[in-house]
């Protein structure tokens, strides 16, 4: 009687053929967050000594460019005219002018050169810094955020959000501290050539912020949408992709195509829209730029022609050919950062979003944990618990008490009560009403039910996955609440339904229940739960590699592999949440005979789907819309022919 777990509702609202797709997009009206700008620029600050090396290279970049351009004009005024008034066939002059500015522009491509290796490792080490602090952060995260976001949204955050960031990082930070240098370092080489050639020069540009800021804003909303519109998309592929048997069995492919076709022409509304926006801006700005440098040409001609005073910083002047044409490519050189700035909202943008979807995951509130009840070794001297440093097989309680400092301890027997426990997964929509039970050491107790009776959240409130809204849950007499836990979920052993095989060997994924566990152990534990037969035929036997959560095993032996994993860590209460409902009739037995002894001794739950299973249960409980209706032995409810006489009887008369 399989239970489908019940999980809070995802936001927004599930649809036909996915499930959710994280916030829809909603155009800010502010697209940079500076705040969120201003964290991510806290990653960076470590690497102020290296960042002022590439400030450095920058600034030799943007001087070098500059006296370049202006070297230009001192060439013409200094050398070839003179040798053309003259008649000079004298070219060394000239030559070593030409050297000189050869060296200025070598010293540019160094400095670029040196600006881009260090900004590679600036770069990959803050993103290597954020996808530590963003792993390390999940895994504190509790279960409910797993029940409410997609696998696929979750791995969006590791690579298309911090692509963004690389970007960010990498290109757009360097290029805007580049751009507003070069600005500064070209502005007062213009001003050296002519005051007056200048302020039209900057007029112009004004003009050109304007359309820059009305543009790029508009774009940078879009590349929010985009990103946002992509971890959905992503979500959506990765849970079609986990699903595709399920898919094909339905014939559900055409809703699947409709769902996915959907997801994406929302992206792609929103790419074609940012990168329409985007892309206009540099054509917009190239081209107002064209039309600029034509009118600084006709100025500067009118002016020379006229005989017009030039004021520069060194003073009232004549405007020579060389003044003119040393002006025209430093304007050049003052419209391509303004160009490259403008370009660069779009990615910061971008940039911007990744960071606060990042952000938003780090700032998630962790699993709290208020417990202080401890899980220690332990070993009898002389009638008393004391704690050990190394394993004893004997594990106890430990109990710190502020009031003196003293420390007492309680055996780890298993004894688990529940009383009058009510939960709810949302407020509005109770799951378990008023439920009360009891499991005794060494007792198997059965939930048997409909699907969403609440079998399987009575096991995740044991485990702490949740916690309850009213009641009380005890373990060996101790409110689980003020148990660590980590220590909690130590000592249960826990086989799902659901088998999570990871890549590595047979070995690794056993030894995964009890990471210091010998060979011998895990082997052992293989042969308790009958695994061992079918792994001894592997090619590699034990030492075989499993990939792509063990697909190359069939789900029953998944299904053992997962019991031996649960077997070696050796608990002293166990949860079996349908553990043998993937597993055929036959190997059901063989297993069965396994779990038999695995579970002597220990207190055990069991959910199961078929009720030969929970026959020689001491406790059977069935549960209806989250109360318990009956209770007691296998024979005692068959003679009340309540319902699980019911359910055991139609199951009879449908085998």
């Amino acid at each position: 009687m399989s239970e489908q777990k019940r999980r809070p509702q995802r936001q927004p609202s599930q649809t036909m053929g996915g499930g959710p797709r994280g916030p829809r997009m909603m155009g800010p009206r502010q697209p940079i967050n500076k705040e969120t700008l201003k964290r991510l620029m806290a990653y960076v600050k470590p690497y102020w000594p290296r960042l002022l090396v590439v400030m450095c290279c920058i600034i030799l970049n943007a001087v070098a460019t500059a006296a370049a351009a202006t070297f230009l004009g001192t060439i013409i005024d200094d050398h070839i005219t003179p040798m053309l008034a003259s008649g000079s066939q004298d070219f060394s002059p000239l030559l070593a002018a030409i050297l000189r500015m050869a060296a200025l522009y070598l010293l540019a491509i160094v400095s670029v050169y040196v600006q881009a290796r260090i900004m590679a490792v600036v770069s990959q080490s803050v993103l290597r810094k954020v996808r530590d602090e963003m792993f390390d952060h999940m895994q504190t995260l509790p279960i409910r955020y797993f029940d409410t976001h997609t696998h696929g949204e979750v791995m969006s955050h590791y690579t298309n959000d911090t692509d963004t960031l690389r970007q960010m990082v990498s290109q757009v930070l360097p290029q805007s501290i580049s751009s507003v240098i070069t600005l500064v370092v070209v502005l007062v080489s213009m001003l050296r050539c002519s005051v007056w050639l200048t302020i039209l020069i900057i007029l112009g540009t004004m003009l050109m912020l304007k359309a820059t800021m009305k543009i790029g804003t508009g774009s940078a909303k879009y590349f929010v949408k985009q990103q946002t519109s992509l971890a959905s998309l992503n979500g959506y592929i990765e849970e079609m992709v986990n699903g595709q048997k399920v898919v094909k069995v339905f014939n559900h492919e055409p809703e699947a195509k409709e769902e996915f076709d959907q997801l994406n022409d929302e992206l792609t509304e929103n790419a074609t829209e940012a990168n329409k926006l985007g892309n206009i801006l540099g054509p917009v700005n190239n081209n107002m730029g064209h039309l600029l440098y034509v009118v600084l040409a006709i100025a500067g001609g009118a002016m020379a022609i006229a005989g017009m005073g030039n004021l520069s910083l060194t003073g009232m002047g004549t405007l020579t050919l060389g003044n003119i044409a040393a002006f025209l490519t430093l304007s050049r050189n003052f419209m391509m950062p303004i160009n490259q700035m403008a370009q660069q909202i779009n990615f910061i943008a971008m940039a911007v979003a990744g960071a606060g979807r990042i952000f938003a995951l780090m700032d998630e509130a962790p699993e709290a944990d208020a417990g202080y009840v401890r899980l220690v070794n332990a070993r009898e001297v002389n009638g008393e618990l004391v704690e050990a440093e190394e394993h004893t097989g004997l594990w106890a309680w430990k109990h710190p008490h502020s009031a003196d400092g003293s420390v007492t301890y309680t055996k780890l027997s298993g004894d688990v009560v529940m009383e009058n426990v009510d939960f709810a997964y949302e407020p509005e929509k109770p799951v378990l009403h008023d439920i009360s039970l009891y499991a005794r050491p060494g007792q198997k107790v059965a939930f048997v039910g409909a699907t969403g009776a609440g079998k399987t959240t009575i096991t995740n409130l044991i485990n702490r996955f949740y916690d309850i809204a009213d009641g009380k849950i005890r373990y060996d007499g101790i409110n689980i609440n003020k148990i660590c836990k980590n220590d909690l979920r130590r000592s249960l052993g826990v086989v799902l339904q659901d088998v999570n095989l990871f890549t590595g060997t047979v070995m690794d994924n056993i030894r995964y229940g009890k990471l210091d566990a010998t060979d011998e152990e895990c082997i052992a534990a293989a042969k308790l739960a009958n695994a061992d037969d079918f792994i001894t035929r592997l090619p590699d036997g034990y030492n075989t590699v499993l990939k792509g959560d063990g697909s190359g095993l069939s789900q029953g032996q998944r299904q053992l592999i997962s019991i031996a994993r649960a077997a070696v860590a050796d608990p002293p209460v166990m949860i079996l949440d349908e553990a043998t409902s993937s597993i055929d009739t036959r190997t059901e037995a063989l297993v069965q005979r396994g779990m038999d002894r695995l579970m002597q001794g220990r207190t055990v739950f069991v959910i199961a789907h078929r009720l030969s299973t929970v026959q020689n249960s001491d406790v059977i409980m069935v549960l209806d819309h989250g109360r318990i209706i009956e209770r007691g032995s296998h024979d005692q409810l068959i003679a009340e022919k309540g319902q699980y006489y019911q359910l055991y009887t139609g199951a009879f008369e449908l085998e």
